[in-house]
């Protein structure tokens, strides 16, 4: 089998199939497969960076309307009379629908392509996000329809970071997959800067209700756009015979999925980003409630900007230094690691700050550095899977997601929990920085960079010359 060898470690995931799964497609010597026609054409440069700004910016509206829940949360529960613990029920149902769509999502995108479901998603959960204040006024009980809506949410919302995954392992090359991940990825932070400002204005000139409908609206207009000057108007139709005529590099049998999970640097993974996951959604979820009930005569706009101003940039760095180590011949699973460190390990440092009393321009400093150092996962972790399994890494992807949004569920509801029932927010943050160091021991002792999605023993190497 021909394999591009890079420094002596690494072998290009284009070329490189199992030779069980092409009974039909053998040609030339034994071993010798041809390559997958419809998965190995990356984008050129200009259509990526096209795509990399269009991703951004659907990464960033997916955010505007996941947050616009909690940045209302607090207007809406003493609309409604809502207790912390019925908040936290409103807040968590969100993740209870994220978790059963997220492999789903990957398997789909794997077989049709990530674009298709990207584009019908987001048409979805940006309808359901403008309809949320017509539910909640025209429902006798409020906390229901919020919960259900919140759940559906998730439900949509679910198939969007597989299909990312799935969509960068079939288009990006190897090399640059670090840069466009993080780049992609820092939308989620521009998202939640850009609703936590434009928001918290809407907030008080409006009331809760323009926030929905401004964030749902603008994601239906991007759908629109995607399909309109992306797609050139094609039908993302997804049909029952395209699900089971997939390309080569989805078809995974049941008995290689069960080898590929058996492998501890894929369990290390699941479990590394199920820790990383969740305490950021638990994160995201409380913050803006930290502050009102901390430095409740504070500005939300500080809050809930700031932290997320210094996250963006940092997103983007982590994604550059990642690609450039590589590139000079350091390990990449070491990269990897190094990534993890900082996302996990040293960003607990400045979660445990916040344990001790202090002035709101340090904690706003504290969640600032927090926040900012978590973003260094998507050079680590979240790269990580495609260095394990490109050929399914939409797949695998969710699978990490849904372990990491059950997990979510879990600590946003506990920790409404511990602050009813100790009335302090010390015992949250040190809850969110033991799951995190549990995380990072984890990766740090079992992770690492080499593929796992073919059987090494079957497959011949050769060099070749591009």
């Amino acid at each position: 089998m021909a394999v591009i060898q890079k420094y002596g470690k690494s072998y290009s995931p284009d070329l490189v199939c199992h030779k069980e799964n092409y009974p039909s497609d053998k040609i030339g010597a034994p071993g010798c497969h041809k390559k997958w026609p419809e998965h190995n054409t990356n984008w050129s440069r200009p259509v990526a960076r096209v795509w990399t700004m269009v991703l951004l910016l659907g990464t960033c509206l997916l955010y505007c309307a996941r947050v616009a829940m909690p940045i209302c949360a607090v207007s809406m529960a003493e609309q409604f009379n809502w207790s912390k613990r019925e908040s936290g029920m409103v807040l968590g149902s969100f993740f209870w629908g994220y978790c059963f769509t997220q492999v789903f999502g990957g398997y789909v995108s794997d077989r049709v392509g990530g674009e298709k479901v990207l584009l019908l998603s987001a048409a979805a959960w940006g309808s359901m996000t403008a309809f949320t204040p017509i539910l909640a006024h025209f429902c006798s009980q409020p906390i229901f329809s919020m919960t259900l809506a919140r759940f559906l949410m998730g439900l949509l919302q679910g198939v969007h970071y597989p299909s990312l995954a799935s969509l960068c392992s079939q288009k990006v090359v190897e090399s640059e997959r670090g840069f466009l991940m993080s780049t992609v990825g820092s939308g989620s932070y521009l998202g939640t800067l850009l609703i936590g400002g434009a928001g918290s204005l809407m907030l008080d000139l409006y009331g809760w209700q323009s926030v929905f409908y401004v964030s749902g609206v603008l994601s239906v207009l991007w759908a629109y756009c995607m399909w309109k000057y992306l797609l050139k108007g094609e039908g993302p139709i997804i049909t029952l015979e395209s699900l089971g005529s997939g390309g080569p590099q989805s078809k995974l049998s049941k008995r290689h999925w069960l080898r590929l999970l058996k492998q501890p640097a894929v369990c290390a993974v699941i479990v590394t980003h199920l820790c990383t996951a969740s305490t950021f959604f638990t994160l995201l979820s409380w913050l803006p409630t930290y502050f009102k009930d901390t430095f409740p005569d504070s500005k939300g706009w500080v809050f809930n900007v700031v932290p997320w101003l210094v996250a963006i940039p940092s997103s983007i760095f982590s994604g550059f230094l990642s690609d450039h180590l590589i590139s000079q011949g350091f390990d990449t699973a070491s990269v990897r690691k190094l990534m993890q460190f900082f996302s996990m390990g040293v960003s607990s440092v400045f979660t445990l700050l916040l344990c001790r009393k202090t002035t709101f321009t340090w904690a706003v400093a504290f969640v600032s550095a927090t926040m900012g150092l978590t973003t260094f996962s998507h050079s680590g972790v979240s790269v990580n899977v495609q260095d394990l399994a490109p050929s399914c890494a939409g797949a695998l992807f969710g699978v990490m997601n849904t372990c990491g949004a059950f997990l979510g569920v879990l600590l946003v509801y506990f920790s409404g929990y511990l602050i009813e029932a100790t009335g302090s927010w010390t015992s949250v943050f040190a809850l969110i920085t033991t799951v995190n160091l549990l995380g990072l021991c984890t990766f740090l002792a079992f992770a690492e960079a080499r593929r796992f999605d073919i059987d090494c023993s079957k497959v011949h190497h050769h060099n070749i010359h591009i």
